[in-house]
C-alpha cells in the first residue's frame, strides 16, 4: 500500500515541474536573445515569453489539482 508521499510526490519530484523548468527556461532564453537563429523577430520573443509564463501558470494550477485531491 502506498504512503501519502508516494501518492503526492514533492513538486521537484514530479515531471510536470521538470518540464515546467524546461519550458521555462528555454522561454527566457529566446526573450533575452540568447536563443537567436535567424528570422527570430520581436513577436517570436514575446511568444517566449508567453510560454514560459503560461508553462508556471499551468504548473501551478496542475499543483493545486494534486494538493486538492490530496486532502479529499
Amino acid at each position: 500500500m502506498l504512503d501519502e508521499n508516494q501518492k503526492n510526490p514533492r513538486g521537484i519530484r514530479t515531471s510536470e515541474w521538470w518540464l515546467t523548468l524546461a519550458a521555462s527556461l528555454i522561454g527566457l532564453a529566446v526573450m533575452a536573445g540568447w536563443i537567436n537563429p535567424e528570422g527570430v523577430s520581436t513577436i517570436d520573443k514575446i511568444s517566449g515569453m508567453a510560454m514560459a509564463g503560461l508553462a508556471a501558470l499551468g504548473y501551478q494550477v496542475s499543483r493545486g489539482l494534486a494538493k486538492g485531491a490530496k486532502k479529499e
